[in-house]
C-alpha cells in the first residue's frame, strides 16, 4: 500500500507519503537533511515497508510542500511534524529516523514528544557543536561553501539556532538509539574523519541504550552508499519493540 497526501498544518500544506501494511507495529517516521525532500529515502523505503509502515514527508518549502512563514528552526519544524502526524492519523509509537539536519529535528522530536517515540536512528546526523568544533578543521573553501549553502530552507542564522536548540534539549532519552556514522566522507582529511566519528560517538550520550555503527564505505548519504546498514538499524529497533 502507498498513500500520498497533502495535509494543512499551521501556515502551509505539507506533502507526505505512507507505505506498508504492517498493523500493530511502530511506524517509522523519516526526516531528510537540509534542503532535501522525502526522495532522499527512495533507496530504502520500499524494503523498510515490508516490515514496518513508513511515513516520509517534505518539510515546508521543499519538494511538493508549500513554503511557510514560520521560522525555519528545528522547534518550529518539530511542531509542524507533530501536527502533520496528528492530522494524517499516524498514531504512535514511532521510530524516528533523521539524516544530517533531519537528525537534529528528530532528536528534538524525541525530546519534545517522549511518549510518542520508542526508538531513534540518526544517520550521519549534524552534531550540535558542528560549527565550533568541526568546521574549523576543514579547508577555507569547504567552510565558505558550507556557509553559502543556506538558501534552500532556513537561512544560516536559523540553522545555527536549530543546533543551539538541540544542544539545549540535551536531556536523557529513555529509548534505544542507533547512531550511524559515515566512515568515508568526501573532502575529509584523516584528522577530520576521525573527529567526525568521535563527535558521532558523543551523540550516544543522549540515551542510556545506544549503539554506534560506522559505515566504513559511505559518504554522507549512507542510505545510498550502504543502504543495508540503515535498513538493518531500523529493523533492529522495530524488532525490539
Amino acid at each position: 500500500m502507498m498513500e500520498e497526501m497533502f495535509v494543512q498544518v499551521s501556515g502551509c500544506k505539507l506533502y507526505a507519503k505512507l507505505l506498508g501494511e504492517n498493523a500493530g507495529i511502530p511506524t517509522v517516521i523519516m526526516d531528510a537533511g537540509y534542503g532535501d525532500c522525502s526522495k532522499t529515502w527512495d533507496s530504502i523505503i520500499g524494503e523498510i515497508s515490508t516490515f514496518a509502515n513508513v511515513f516520509v514527508y517534505d518539510r515546508a518549502g521543499l519538494g511538493k510542500s508549500e513554503p511557510s512563514s514560520n521560522p525555519r528552526t528545528s522547534k518550529e519544524m518539530v511542531k509542524e511534524l507533530k501536527e502533520l502526524l496528528v492530522k494524517a492519523n499516524i498514531t504512535p509509537p514511532y521510530i524516528v529516523v533523521g539524516h544530517s539536519f533531519g537528525g537534529v529535528t528528530m532528536r528534538m522530536f524525541a525530546s519534545e514528544y517522549r511518549n510518542d517515540v520508542c526508538g531513534l536512528v540518526l544517520v550521519d546526523s549534524t552534531p550540535g557543536d558542528y560549527r565550533e568544533r568541526f568546521l574549523p578543521t576543514m579547508s577555507q573553501e569547504f567552510q565558505q561553501a558550507y556557509n553559502n549553502q543556506f538558501v534552500a530552507e532556513g537561512n544560516y542564522d536559523e540553522f545555527m539556532e536549530s543546533l543551539k536548540q538541540v544542544k539545549e534539549a540535551r536531556c536523557s532519552l529513555h529509548v534505544p538509539l542507533i547512531v550511524v556514522s559515515a566512515g568515508k566522507k568526501t573532502h575529509y582529511s584523516k584528522v577530520s574523519q576521525k573527529l567526525w566519528n568521535e563527535m558521532q560517538a558523543e551523540i550516544l550520550d543522549i540515551s542510556m541504550d545506544a549503539e554506534l555503527v560506522i559505515a566504513e564505505n559511505s559518504g554522507h548519504y549512507i542510505q545510498n552508499d550502504e543502504p543495508e546498514i540503515v535498513i538493518s538499524a531500523i529493523k533492529k529497533l522495530v524488532e525490539r519493540v
